[in-house]
C-alpha cells in the first residue's frame, strides 16, 4: 500500500521503517518541519528491526497525502487539538486515518471535524503505537521493541475488522478488535505505567540523570500501578468494556512471560530491550499521559459516577510536583456527548 505517516518524532519514522520492510510505500511528514530536518531519502533502524528503507519526505501535509491509500497519525496527544482540524481539511473523504495510540477520544474528535462530509472512510484507534522507539539522528531510529498485537477499534464501530486487517498488512502485528474507540483509549498501559516512573523517579528526572527505566520498576511502584489498573479496569467495566492488562501489555511489547510487573521489567532489562528513563521536566510521560490518559480516565470516571481515588491522587500530586495543570484536555472541548454510546457505534454525520 502507499502509506502516509504524519509525524517525524520517533514513532513515525520508526513506523515508516517497519511498513517499509514489509513492502509499502511511505511518504514521511513532519508537522513542524523539525523531524524530517535532514533526512533525505531513507531510515536506518537498529534493534529489533535493522536495515535501511526508502521512504518519501513531504514537505507538507498535502504532498503526503498525495497517491496515500491510508494514513497514520503518530503525534504526542498534545498535538492532536491542533493538528486534527489541518487533517481533516487535507485529508480526501475516502482516506481512513489510522491514530496511534487513540488518547481520549481523539478519533471520535477527528469524526466530528468531518461530520459535514456525509459519506466517507473510517477512522481507527489503535490502543498503542506499532514500535517503541529512540529517535538517534535525522536518519536514524533504534527500535527497542516491535509489538505482537495491538488492539483496535473503528468509527463507526463495524468497519474495525477491516481496518484491523489494514494495519496487520502494514506493520505485522495482531490487531485484535475491540468493540469501539473508547477500549484502545483506556486500554494503553503508558498513562499508568509513566505516570508511576514519573513520581516515583521525579527526582532523577528533574536532575537530568540517566536512569534505567525496567530496573526501576520494583516491588513498590508495580503496586502503585496495580492500583490504578484496578481502578481503570472497574472504570471500563461501568463502560461495557475489557481492557488487557498491564502485565499483558509488557509481554505484548516485549516478548517476556507473564508475571509480576517488577519481575517483567527485570526480565525486559536482562533481554537487551531496556530503555533510560526521561531526564527531563517536560517528557510526555507527564505532559501527554496524564493530561490524556489518567485525568481522562477521571472525566469519564465523572460522568460514569465511578471513585477512582488513587488516580486522583496520582494526579494531584504530579500537579504539585510538575507545577501546571495536567487536567485540560482541548480534544473534549468541541465534542457534544449527549450519545456518546451512538457516536463511538455509528459515527457523526453519516
Amino acid at each position: 500500500m502507499n502509506l502516509a505517516i504524519l509525524g517525524a518524532g520517533a514513532i513515525g519514522p520508526a513506523a515508516a521503517a517497519l511498513a517499509a520492510s514489509r513492502g509499502h510505500a511511505v511518504a514521511l511528514w513532519s508537522p513542524s518541519g523539525r523531524g524530517t530536518a535532514g533526512m533525505t531519502d531513507h531510515i536506518e533502524a537498529e534493534g529489533a528491526l535493522t536495515g535501511r528503507f526508502s521512504l518519501r519526505i513531504a514537505m507538507t501535509l498535502e504532498a503526503a497525502l498525495e497517491g496515500a491509500e491510508v494514513a497514520l497519525l503518530a503525534v504526542p496527544a498534545y498535538a492532536h487539538a491542533a493538528l486534527l482540524p489541518r487533517i481533516a481539511a487535507a485529508m480526501p473523504p475516502k482516506m481512513p486515518l489510522l491514530i496511534a495510540p487513540a488518547a481520549a477520544l481523539s478519533p471520535l474528535a477527528f469524526e466530528a471535524l468531518r461530520a459535514g462530509l456525509g459519506p466517507r472512510a473510517p477512522v481507527g484507534g489503535l490502543a498503542t503505537t506499532p514500535t517503541t522507539a529512540r529517535r538517534l539522528a535525522p536518519g536514524l531510529v533504534r527500535i527497542p521493541a516491535i509489538r505482537a498485537a495491538v488492539d483496535l477499534a473503528a468509527i463507526p464501530a463495524a468497519a474495525a475488522p477491516g481496518l484491523a486487517a489494514m494495519a496487520t498488512d502494514l506493520f505485522g502485528h495482531e490487531c485484535p478488535v475491540a468493540p469501539d474507540v473508547l477500549q484502545p483509549a483506556l486500554a494503553n498501559a503508558n498513562p499508568i505505567i509513566h505516570a508511576v516512573l514519573a513520581l516515583a523517579n521525579v527526582t532523577r528526572i528533574e536532575r537530568a540523570e540517566a536512569w534505567p527505566q525496567y530496573e526501576l520498576m520494583t516491588e513498590a511502584s508495580g503496586r502503585l500501578m496495580q492500583a490504578l489498573q484496578a481502578e481503570r479496569d472497574a472504570l471500563a467495566a461501568r463502560c461495557g468494556l475489557r481492557v488487557i492488562s498491564l502485565a499483558e501489555s509488557l509481554h505484548r511489547a516485549s516478548g517476556v512471560p507473564r508475571a509480576a510487573l517488577h519481575a517483567m521489567g527485570l526480565a525486559i532489562a536482562a533481554s537487551g530491550r531496556s530503555v533510560n528513563g526521561p531526564a527531563a521536566m517536560d517528557t510526555r510521560y507527564v505532559t501527554e499521559d496524564v493530561p490524556f490518559g489518567l485525568s481522562f480516565y477521571l472525566w469519564l470516571a465523572a460522568r460514569q459516577g465511578v471513585a477512582m481515588p488513587a488516580t486522583e491522587s496520582v494526579v494531584t500530586v504530579l500537579e504539585s510536583l510538575w507545577g501546571r495543570d495536567l487536567r485540560r484536555n482541548a480534544l473534549l472541548d468541541g465534542l457534544a456527548l449527549e450519545d456518546l454510546s451512538g457516536a463511538l457505534r455509528d459515527g457523526i454525520g453519516r
